[in-house]
């Protein structure tokens, strides 16, 4: 299932510019709906794909929607927040005993 893209806030695009300029990253994103998925390598830039999709390029060839990205470098990014919830969503569950 596509996603329609969001546009993320402009501080991320210069967090992105700062990863770019370290030798290794690693980017935690979901992938297909809130399957989570990494990418690794050098970070060599971001690209767009039709109108408004923007894509962070690394040297391996992956690339990443910006505004799937869960972590960069360890450092929050546009979609942390859905997957904290999503990540304690089972916290929410009322189960009663029998």
């Amino acid at each position: 299932m596509k996603t329609q893209f969001s546009p993320v806030n402009p501080v991320f695009y210069d967090i992105l510019y700062e990863e770019q300029q370290k030798e290794f990253g690693i980017v935690f994103y979901f992938g297909n709906e809130t399957k989570v998925e990494e990418a690794k390598g050098k970070i060599t830039g971001l690209t767009k794909k039709e109108a408004f999709e923007e894509y962070l390029v690394f040297d391996t060839g992956d690339k990443v929607r910006i505004d799937r990205i869960i972590t960069v470098n360890g450092m929050p990014g546009p979609m942390y927040d859905e997957y904290y919830a999503f990540a304690l969503a089972w916290l929410n569950c009322n189960v009663v005993a029998v």
